[in-house]
């Protein structure tokens, strides 16, 4: 443990990247999956219905030439580029999710609360458990789709991003087992504790880019030749909190923050600003037509990360509703050919 790595950003090509040749008329289509705990079953709920609808039951990966997911959306992000299929996915929240969020004992509630504030307020083995049923020993070279999935390190206070080897420079991430970039993207701080890794001590992405619309758009950019206005994004959300400020937030302390509480106000206002920043961001630079997102209404009482009982009562019927809303636009914009084999740059 007394070990210090190298940090990850000194190894990082900070050039120019030699662009990739990619169809002039082919849009490259992109899968965006918002951060959210349990909140995640919409997305993937979302996705395995207009796999019904649309798709005969087929994986809708099939169809997007790159994932890119943070924290539980990272979690399904990687599941679809491995191949499965969203309905498949949604299992993991809807059968499982008891298991991996569950509820204090009888008569213990006060116990955890007051536990909560000194300890992770649930076991990653949990999530662990689930993910190797879900996953085994695979490695993100298995992927049949390009995937970005961002993280957090914290030993040295740096964004941390995990990538396939979709490009020549990506080298370092493909023998990286599933299980961990799963773990390490969906460790939200006080819900579970950080993930040691070789020196590194990993935290949820959700820290820096909770929305990675922006992290997988500047990712093709950046590495294919492909014109901004042939991008198309589907971003889906796992909905937010409406943040009013009042008087004694704009003038008061720690306190007025809630800087105490399990999810203070700075950090809900600070999630939410990136959300909308990156979702700005993107519109900016492909177009907003280019882009669908999908995403559950605001509200004032926020659904928690691990709120299960009331996710399973309450996500699937909203995103069977969205399906029935926006479908046809999805099947439109993204559905109507198959993407192109993904093909690995050798090492």
């Amino acid at each position: 443990m007394n070990y210090i790595p190298p940090r990850r950003s000194d190894g990082t090509t900070e050039h120019t990247r030699i662009k990739q040749q990619w169809p002039k008329d082919r849009p490259f289509r992109i899968l965006s999956l918002d951060g959210g705990g349990i909140r995640g079953l919409f997305g993937a709920a979302y996705l395995a219905e207009i796999e019904r609808k649309y798709l005969g039951g087929e994986s809708i990966a099939n169809y997007f030439d790159m994932v890119a997911g943070t924290s539980t959306g990272g979690i399904i992000a990687l599941g679809l580029a491995t191949g499965k299929s969203a309905a498949e996915i949604s299992k993991i929240y809807s059968e499982r999710g008891e298991f991996i969020f569950p509820d204090p004992k009888f008569g213990t509630g006060l116990w955890h609360r007051v536990r909560s504030f000194f300890r992770p307020k649930h076991q990653s083995s949990n999530l662990r458990d689930e993910l190797l049923r879900v996953f085994g020993h695979e490695v993100l070279d298995s992927s049949t789709c390009r995937a970005v999935v961002p993280c957090f390190e914290g030993t040295h206070g740096e964004p941390f991003i995990y990538k396939t080897p979709h490009h020549p420079d990506y080298k370092k991430d493909r023998h990286k087992a599933l299980v961990d970039i799963a773990l390490h993207t969906s460790a939200a701080p006080s819900y579970m504790s950080a993930v040691y890794s070789h020196g590194h001590l990993m935290l949820d992405g959700g820290i820096w880019a909770n929305n990675p619309i922006m992290n997988a758009l500047v990712d093709a950019l950046a590495c294919y030749d492909v014109p901004r206005e042939n991008i198309r994004i589907l971003s889906i959300g796992t909905g937010e909190e409406t943040v009013t400020l009042a008087k004694r937030h704009f003038e008061g302390g720690k306190l007025a923050w809630g800087l105490s509480s399990t999810v203070p106000l700075l950090f809900r206002l600070s999630a939410r600003a990136q959300n909308k920043n990156a979702l700005g961001q993107a519109y900016l630079l492909a177009g907003k037509p280019n882009i669908l997102r999908v995403d559950l209404d605001e509200r004032d009482e926020h659904m928690g990360l691990d709120d299960v009982r009331r996710a399973k009562k309450e996500l699937p019927s909203m995103a069977r509703s969205q399906a029935e809303a926006n479908g046809i636009l999805v099947k439109q914009m993204f559905l109507e050919t198959p993407a192109d084999p993904y093909v690995r740059c050798p090492v």
